[in-house]
């Protein structure tokens, strides 16, 4: 997170020019059948995926 937060702060002095921060992230990350599964990304799960997750993650 310290990252993500330097980054921006960084992003916010460069004035008349377009910034971008690229995060390198794995998606679905700490959920074991999601962690890295191209098919979870855009798409939301379905209740019992949610629920599963949210056990994982507790």
């Amino acid at each position: 997170m310290k990252q993500i937060l330097a980054a921006y702060e960084q992003a916010k002095t460069i004035k008349n020019k377009p910034t971008i921060i690229i995060a390198r992230t794995v998606k679905g990350k700490g959920v074991s059948f999601m962690e890295g599964v191209i098919g979870f990304h855009g798409r939301a799960p379905t209740q019992e995926e949610a629920q599963r997750a949210l056990k994982e993650l507790a």
